[in-house]
């Protein structure tokens, strides 16, 4: 009997919609009996794209690859504010929306650039004591959240059909892409939250590079091995 020895690398996947980062580590170190995996930056439920994912002695690299800058696409609703920023959230505030153009939306945009302080949202992983805010959140108890410093190398709004814009953003790791419409939808005074949301790069990978997860669940071990990028690689 041939004995499968458990692969290292690093694994690109193209996170679906619904599912955690963790639900995605749990069914890849699942599926293949793995027991060393892990992901490099958290995707919420609801967004798709780049989930890097490393297995065996590649899981040293986690805090250098997740440290690396970012690239998301997505669509920001405006006139509506949610509880956690974004479309999954309760609605708390609806108002109607004002008449803008893609430049007014974009001269917007431009005062996102540059360095920032930003405060996480309440519905996050962050943990206060040991507890995710986001379980102090579905208590309703509101706790202070230190601001982070994030960067924003640009923000641009793409595509404006009342109420929704389509933009692309390029930040550093750590950087709530829900909480800047939110902030934008403060700024315009109609409010707004983050409808859809997709990492298309992180560093150095592409999204492009990435597997389904259905795909990569459909590979034994030996054909999982032949998809990792080595543990040798330099972030």
């Amino acid at each position: 009997m041939v004995k499968h020895t458990a692969p290292d690398g690093i694994l690109l996947v193209d996170k679906p919609a619904g599912m955690t980062s963790h639900d995605v580590v749990d069914a890849v170190r699942r599926h293949f009996r793995i027991k060393k995996v892990g992901h490099c930056g958290t995707l919420d439920p609801n967004a798709t794209g780049l989930l890097i994912l490393v297995l065996g002695k590649a899981t040293k690299l986690s805090e250098k690859i997740m440290g690396q800058d970012k690239v998301y696409r997505g669509t920001i609703e405006l006139g509506r504010t949610t509880n956690s920023y974004d479309a999954d959230g309760e609605t708390v505030t609806e108002e109607a929306v004002p008449d803008l153009d893609l430049e007014q939306l974009n001269e917007l945009s431009k005062s996102f650039k540059g360095d920032q302080m930003q405060t996480p949202p309440m519905v996050s992983a962050i943990k206060k004591d040991g507890v995710p805010l986001y379980k102090l959140a579905r208590k309703g108890i509101e706790i202070e959240r230190p601001a982070r410093l994030i960067h924003v190398y640009y923000f641009r709004i793409e595509t404006y059909e009342q109420p929704d814009c389509t933009f692309e953003i390029a930040c550093t790791k750590g950087t709530y892409v829900r909480s800047l419409a939110h902030d934008m939808g403060q700024k315009i005074g109609c409010g707004a939250n983050l409808k859809t949301l997709r990492r298309t790069v992180s560093g150095d990978f592409k999204v492009d590079q990435a597997s389904s997860l259905d795909t990569i669940l459909s590979l034994n071990l030996a054909e999982l091995s032949q998809i990792l990028i080595s543990p040798a690689y330099k972030v």
